[in-house]
């Protein structure tokens, strides 16, 4: 998988052309159904022109794939509850609307969620084991799971991607990634010194990358404690 990383100053693609081949393969393999990109932005945003760049190149790899910009100070955001720029969400438009998204730039290895991600939802489908799905379907009441990350993390994806698996099956589930270096007074409310760093419902708290197994009797955790 192909991993994208930011150049300070690059103002020609940012997606090499190797990579845009091996991703338009991806694309026609695995995409099933219309996915939107819906890159969030605002005033005074560093990076938000980079992540609608990238967004509006990876939706030129595959009709599936539609991008649109929207302003994170409008009706669509508050209605998502977003509040940061830029914020990345991947969605059908109706089932997900904004429960599957990224907080801050997908780079580096986040790249790699993003379009796998993509791929989940254009399938509208995620893979879990059986006992997994069984735990995760008890959830009816909603919670969201915020996993702070960095861009040099070769372990963050895996935590976020779970999250975002999780909101795909579970409509009372939003998953979002945070960028940690992006946001840093976000990352110190929670005094995040190590990364993935996932917090849930504002509550739980837990650091590492761990297998579904373990990451749902966290969710769980915070779940039983709305009740």
């Amino acid at each position: 998988m192909c991993v994208y990383t930011p150049v300070a100053g690059d103002v020609m693609a940012y997606i090499r052309d190797e990579d845009k081949k091996y991703l338009k393969g991806e694309f026609e393999k695995n995409l099933k159904e219309e996915v939107k990109l819906l890159v969030f932005t605002g005033d005074n945003c560093q990076y938000c022109g980079v992540a609608s760049a990238i967004a509006a190149e990876i939706a030129e790899l595959n009709s599936l794939i539609k991008f649109e910009e929207q302003r994170i100070d409008e009706d669509l955001a508050r209605k998502y509850g977003l509040s940061h720029a830029p914020t990345v969400v991947i969605t059908d438009g109706e089932k997900y609307q904004g429960r599957i998204r990224y907080v801050g730039l997908p780079s580096g290895y986040e790249f790699s969620s993003l379009v796998e991600d993509i791929m989940d939802v254009s399938k509208r489908s995620a893979e879990v084991s059986p006992e997994v799905l069984e735990k995760l379907m008890r959830i009816d009441k909603p919670v969201i799971i915020q996993v702070f990350v960095t861009p040099t993390c070769p372990y963050c994806p895996r935590a976020v991607r779970t999250a975002h698996r999780f909101a795909i099956l579970n409509e009372n589930i939003t998953g979002e990634m945070v960028e940690a270096i992006e946001f840093p007074e976000w990352a110190n409310k929670w005094n995040v010194m190590s990364v993935p760093h996932i917090v849930i419902n504002e509550d739980v708290q837990f650091i590492g990358a761990y297998p579904d197994e373990q990451y749902i009797d966290y969710v769980l955790q915070a779940y039983e404690k709305m009740r």
